[in-house]
Parts: structure tokens; C-alpha cells; sequence
């Protein structure tokens, strides 16, 4: 069995911890052979309920928890830290404008970003999911300098997932079927899910997607649409945010990075853009990528519509002026 290691997840009495940290400790994201010690940050207000969460972990009597430390202090929980969830976040609330979100945001991953600098392992792997995602990934690196970029990333795995099933339901086959959807840009209602070179098994055969649907005023206007929106429509029918899928897509996008992609197949994660598909630098962008040996690479050389284009430029639009805005709280 190999050696333990320390898995960190903030906001660790929130919603979507609780629905995270079972998979966590079950092995389905680092695999039934890895063990883990379980590191919860919190803020001191819920150290109460982190208890009750703590209990229950016990109480699934799983082998592969080996260790679980419920804390308020980021320098107790990224110490050594191989694997980090940065679930918690400062929600958007009634009439709050975007700067407002961020300078709240940025005090929370300003102090996580420099505990990671100083206390987590340099090859930690880092996943955003509090929002703004895509921005927070950012602003968390800018404050841990000694860790490699590449190691931040923020969570559109949701937004593949649902363009997935969606496409699915659509085409009336197995979510499994469908495959290399894509999703650019921002965690926001201006991503671009894009099925131009997706695929799906049909009959023993397999097909594009858009060859098989046959329907690209649907693909380009309600599928667009519906995947863009669909955490408001979650929000509108539950009166809360997205917990259990965005735990699972959490889990999914870890476990990609930490054992791999299957031949042939890519996944969509926001990193660090390196200037391909005429992204900007230093902008947190969700790309398609490939990933071997815990590295990831942006799949090259896909065809972009003028169409798609159109809608990668509006995404790249808004996470240009959330990286203005958050530029103008950090000089602050």
C-alpha cells in the first residue's frame, strides 16, 4: 500500500464538501490503492458542524482514510499538501457587483495562495471551485510564486458534464457514448460549450456529433444556451447552488489529473492559458487538455468556427476585465 497523502478541501462544512469527501475517502478519485489523510479547513464559525462531518467520516469505517484533521488555520491544513479543493468561496449575494465579489474573494485566496507558498509540497495540484473560478485560480497563484502555474486550476468539469448529458438525452444514447465535448473560457453564463468535435458511439460505430444530431440550429442556440444557464436553473428550482454535481465534477477533474485521460479522449479544465488559440497569457481559460503522468496538455490544432470564435472571444472578453478588476484590488 502506498504511503498516505494529505488531501486538503476548504469550505470542509459546506455542501459541496459534504457531497466530495465520500468519494475522497472511498478511493474513486485517487484510486483503491491510494490512501489519504483528510485536511478540512474552515472558517471558526463552523468549526461546530465540521465536527459533526468529522464523525460521520469516522463512522464509514473506510481503509483508505487513514487520518483526518478538522482545522481554521490555512498553515495547519496545507502543510504537506499533495491535492488541494479550494471549494470555499464568498458567494455572490443579492445586488453585489463583480468588483465587490472579487475583493471579498481575493482576501480569502490571497491568505490560501500564501500558505500554499509556504506550507504545501511544490508539485501540489490545486483545483478551484469557489467563485469566480476561473479568477480565483489567478489570484491564489499570484500569492504562491514558488509553485509552478500549471499547478492552479479552476473547475468547468461541471459544465462538460452537463453538455454531456445533455447531448446524451438528446441523442438518446448512455451519457458514456458521448465523448470530447469541450468547454472554453470562463465558469460563467459566458462559456462556450462546444460539441463541433465531440463523439458519440451509435450502432457499434462512431460518429460526430453534430453529423448525428443533424440539428446545428439546436447545438448553436438552445444546447449553447441551456448549458450556459443551467446553474441559475439549478439555483431557480432548488433556491440553492449546484452541490452534488459539482462535488462529483470536482472529483472527476482530480482524478483526470491524478491518473490520467484515456487514449484518445480529452477533458475541459481551466489552467493558466500559454497563448494557444490566440488565448491571452495570464488569464485563467478553460481549455480542452490530455493528461498523462499528472501533466496536462492543451489539445492542439482543433478547428474553430467563426462561429465558435465569435463565442470565445465574448468569454475571453469577461475574464480580461475579472483579471482588470481583481489586478486593481491586489494593488490596493
Amino acid at each position: 500500500m502506498a504511503e498516505p497523502i494529505n488531501v486538503v478541501v476548504t469550505g470542509a462544512a459546506g455542501q459541496i464538501a459534504y457531497s466530495l469527501l465520500y468519494q475522497l475517502a472511498a478511493g474513486t478519485v485517487f484510486g483503491p490503492e491510494q490512501p489519504i489523510n483528510l485536511r478540512l479547513l474552515d472558517i471558526p464559525p463552523m468549526m461546530g458542524v465540521l465536527k459533526g462531518v468529522v464523525m460521520e467520516l469516522e463512522d464509514l469505517a473506510l481503509s483508505l482514510l487513514k487520518n483526518i484533521l478538522p482545522t481554521d488555520d490555512p498553515e495547519v491544513a496545507f502543510k504537506d499538501a499533495a491535492s488541494v479543493f479550494l471549494v470555499g468561496a464568498m458567494p455572490r449575494k443579492q445586488g453585489m457587483e463583480r468588483k465587490d465579489l472579487l475583493a471579498a474573494n481575493v482576501k480569502i485566496f490571497k491568505v490560501q495562495g500564501e500558505a500554499l507558498d509556504k506550507f504545501a509540497r511544490k508539485d501540489v495540484k490545486v483545483l478551484v471551485v469557489g467563485n469566480p473560478a476561473n479568477t480565483n485560480a489567478l489570484i491564489c497563484s499570484h500569492y504562491a510564486p514558488s509553485i509552478p502555474k500549471k499547478n492552479f486550476t479552476a473547475m468547468t468539469r461541471l459544465d462538460q458534464n452537463r453538455a454531456q448529458a445533455a447531448l446524451a438525452s438528446r441523442l438518446g444514447v448512455g451519457v458514456e457514448k458521448v465523448e470530447n465535448v469541450t468547454i472554453w473560457g470562463n465558469h460563467s453564463s459566458t462559456q462556450f460549450p462546444d460539441a463541433t468535435h465531440a463523439t458519440v458511439k451509435l450502432n457499434g460505430s462512431t460518429k460526430s456529433v453534430p453529423e448525428a444530431l443533424n440539428d446545428d440550429d439546436w447545438l448553436n442556440n438552445e444546447f449553447v444556451e441551456t448549458i450556459q444557464k443551467r446553474g441559475a436553473a439549478v439555483i431557480a428550482a432548488r433556491t440553492m447552488s449546484s452541490a452534488m454535481s459539482a462535488a462529483k465534477a470536482a472529483g472527476d477533474h482530480m482524478r483526470d489529473w491524478w491518473l490520467g485521460t484515456k487514449p484518445g479522449s480529452w477533458v475541459s479544465m481551466g489552467i493558466v492559458s500559454d497563448g494557444s488559440y490566440n488565448i491571452p497569457k495570464d488569464i485563467c481559460f478553460s481549455f480542452p487538455v490530455t493528461i498523462q503522468n499528472k501533466e496536462y496538455k492543451i489539445v492542439q490544432g482543433l478547428k474553430i468556427s467563426e462561429f465558435a470564435l465569435s463565442k470565445i472571444q465574448i468569454t475571453t472578453k469577461e475574464l480580461e476585465e475579472e483579471r482588470a478588476e481583481a489586478n486593481t484590488v491586489l494593488q490596493q
